[in-house]
This record gives C-alpha cells, structure tokens and sequence, in this order.
C-alpha cells in the first residue's frame, strides 16, 4: 500500500542544520498493523507528518500503490492529545473531517453515529469533550479519524497521556475497532509491550539522526488476548527489541 524509500529529513536551527531521519526505508500493507518504536526525539512523529502531508521531506521517496495520492482525503490522524474542539458537541467534533473537505455533512451524519457505535460511544453523540474522560475523548478522536473513509490511519502515541489500567482497555478497544473497520494503521509508541500486542510487524528506530535498526514480524495468534502477553514468544519479542534498542 505504501513504500517508504530512503526517507530523509534536515531542518534548519539557528545553530545550523539537524538532522531527524537518516535514511529510513520500510513497505506497509494493506489491511496491516504496523507500530514504530524508538528513543524520544528520533523523528518517528516527523515520519507520520511526511506521509501525512503536513511536513515536507528532505530526500527520498513516498510510494502508494497509485497514482495519485492525496493525504487530506486518504489519511486519518489521531493525535497523542484528542484536540476536540470544546465548543463543539461530540458528533459535530467527528464531523469535521467532512466540513474540512467540504463535503456534505448531512450524507455522513449517519456514518458518523455508525462511527461512535463501532467506538464504544452510542448514546454520547450530544455531548461536549469535557463531559467525557479521557479514554472516552480518544475514542471520538479515532472516530473522527475514521470518517472520511481514510485508507491509512496514522496514530502518534495516542495512548500516552491515559493512565495504565485504561491505556490496557484502549489496547483491546484499538484491536477490536481494527479488526472491524480493516483499515491500515501504522501506529507509534514508546511502549514497547504495547506494540507487541497491537502489531503485525514492529520498527525500531534509532536515535537521531534515525535509522531502522531491526524489523519484527510478530507471529502471535489473533484475535489478541491479555494472556498473549505472558506467552514465551512475547517475552522473546520484547528481548530483541531492548538489544536492538541496547537497552541491555
């Protein structure tokens, strides 16, 4: 669906050029779920920009699978902080996708509360961001992500402000939202048991400047349970993770 060939970023500082991605180089499939892992400010947020459109790349090349590839209709974000718009009720945030694109919003007002279901927020489509929790705000932010009918979801860290006991929840939730919308997700994370969990296949970056140091498949059975993560084979995934990271 996706190839990223020898992707480089330079931005320049007033103390002279810095160097984010090196030489990065990896193929996303459709229908797959794809987690990069790395040190903290080693570009894997600048990677999603670049294939988002939102930051231009410095060299290398972005592939897909046609011609013509435009992110604003054919990429979903879901951010690490919701970015709801407070003054709008929960509905009316998952709409704008479908205002941005101009669109006419009242062929996908059904869409959208299908969107809330499929998220675990029937019911919630009158409410406003702060009447909701924080695993709950996530949730209207992936379905807001969802509407436009994206082929790629991009997720950067979107778990990493909730507490442990509901970032576990949203795991399984993420799983199941997956598993029924069979979109393509490429999702980052600084935990690495969580990208266990969640992937198909793991990448795992370096410091900056980054580069791939080491690509996993990860042949754990699906559908994915919390039992997976005390299984050998998840013990053996993280391990090599950590050595790629030389964090033993």
């Amino acid at each position: 669906m996706l190839s990223i060939n020898k992707l480089k970023k330079t931005y320049t500082t007033r103390d002279g050029e810095l160097e984010a991605l090196a030489n990065v180089s990896f193929d996303i499939f459709p229908q797959e779920f794809v987690s990069i892992v790395g040190p903290s400010g080693c570009g894997k947020t600048t990677l999603l920009k670049i294939i988002a459109g939102l930051v231009s790349k410095s060299g290398g090349n972005i592939d897909v699978d046609k011609d013509q590839f435009d992110p604003s209709r054919e990429v979903g974000f879901v951010f690490q902080d919701s970015l709801l718009l407070h003054w709008r009720k929960v509905l009316e945030n998952v709409l704008l996708p479908i205002e941005i694109l101009k669109m006419n919003k009242g062929l996908y007002r059904q869409q959208a509360l299908d969107l809330l279901d499929l998220v675990g927020l029937e019911g919630f489509e009158n409410s406003y961001p702060n009447e909701l929790s924080g695993g709950m705000q996530q949730r209207v932010s992936i379905a807001r992500a969802l509407i436009h009918d994206p082929k790629l979801v991009l997720m950067d860290e979107p778990f990493g402000a909730l507490d442990a006991i509901t970032r576990e929840r949203m795991n399984l939730e993420l799983l199941r939202i997956w598993t029924e919308s069979k979109k393509t997700i490429l999702f980052i994370t600084h935990g690495i048991n969580e990208a266990i969990f969640l992937s198909d296949r793991i990448i795992v970056l370096s410091a900056r400047p980054s580069r791939m140091v080491n690509v996993l498949d990860i042949n754990l059975p699906r559908p994915r349970v919390q039992e997976v993560r005390t299984s050998p084979d998840f013990g053996t995934y993280a391990l090599e993770i950590y050595r790629s990271l030389e964090l033993i």
